[in-house]
């Protein structure tokens, strides 16, 4: 059962070896590499931003001529948002690229090398959201759809997300019809996947999709805002058993709100007790201590904490994670 980006594929091959439910060897190798997916789901017909596999500056400036516009450089095999810039001008490349080739994920490295592809896409502008599947055998047993925040800038890093999304039914029922043709597209097995897409004039477009649990505390929202325990029925599938019928809408709304801070040392962290006592809040998070460095936001392991909270709405949920991030004051002396 993977619970990390890098391990989907072993344990495709591995489930296999066993003759186990899984996600399907290569199923978790297209999932893995954003390019592969790209031209798999296309031939499909599922919407993509147009987009082209690039190895030098110079790749992406030709790609840039022949789409004018924003464009979006990233990786094609790596998570958490890293290395994934926007870009608007040509003199912006070589400095982009260079970040992006320069990895560091700290002990979320895996322990083996294997080759950073990049791809550049076109700048999709749209509301974001994800869709998460619980899939047996091709099947959807559950679906939810997440509405996603970015915080501003040229980096698309999640400010936060919330559960379910606040969208109208006949949206909800597109993304996640095309979810499934995702899943159908790839050949996907059993287990979760988490699909992001952008929907522009209507039609939703595919960013990437992963075969595995959602990250971000994704999960944590969907088990309490339907309420279900979504990793039991997870493992009873991962175990080929077939789990009771799960609910189709949730009870209540749950959100999540990260927070940043300027690069430096903590030279102050105060509010956090205060922001646990708002109303709704079931739990607040810091990742720096007083006298701890933080680090340019550059990836989502960069954020300064979180907020997490549930609410009778989506809105109620969003405000009362506001009203609390309102009241945490970290201090920076910059670097």
């Amino acid at each position: 059962m993977p619970l990390l980006e890098y391990a989907t594929p072993f344990a495709a091959r591995l489930a296999e070896r066993y003759g186990l439910p899984g996600a399907g060897y290569g199923a978790a190798q297209v999932l893995r590499d954003k390019a592969q997916l790209r031209r798999v789901t296309r031939a499909a017909g599922i919407a993509n931003p147009p987009w082209r596999h690039v190895g030098s500056p110079d790749e992406v400036r030709a790609f840039m001529d022949a789409f004018p516009g924003p464009v979006v450089l990233k990786p094609a095999n790596r998570q958490a948002s890293l290395g994934t810039q926007v870009l608007h001008f040509r003199d912006q490349v070589d400095h982009a690229w260079a970040e992006c080739v320069q990895q560091d994920e700290g002990f979320l490295v895996p322990d083996r090398a294997f080759p950073l592809r990049m791809l550049v896409e076109g700048y999709l502008r749209g509301p974001e959201f994800s869709v998460e599947l619980l899939v047996r055998e091709g099947r959807t047993l559950f679906a939810n759809v997440t509405e996603k925040a970015l915080f501003p800038g040229a980096r698309p890093i999640e400010l936060g997300h919330t559960v379910p999304a606040e969208i109208p039914d006949e949206l909800a029922a597109r993304l996640r019809a095309r979810t499934e043709a995702v899943v159908a597209a790839v050949g996907f097995g059993s287990g979760v996947v988490h699909c992001e897409w952008i929907v522009v004039d209507g039609e939703p477009h595919l960013v990437e999709c992963a075969g595995r649990f959602p990250g971000d505390g994704i999960a944590e929202l969907i088990e309490r805002a339907y309420p279900i325990t979504l990793a039991a029925h997870y493992y009873a599938v991962m175990r080929g058993e077939e789990p009771p019928p799960l609910p189709a809408r949730a009870e209540r709304a749950a959100a999540v709100r990260f927070f940043a801070a300027p690069p430096g040392r903590v030279t102050a962290l105060d509010g956090v007790d205060e922001a646990a006592e708002v109303p709704g809040v079931v739990r607040v998070s810091a990742s720096y201590e007083v006298g701890g460095t933080v680090r340019e936001m550059r990836s989502s392991w960069d954020r300064a904490g979180s907020v997490m909270t549930l609410a009778d709405t989506p809105g109620d949920a969003v405000k009362a994670a506001e009203r609390a991030l309102e009241l945490i004051r970290l201090e920076v002396e910059p670097r």
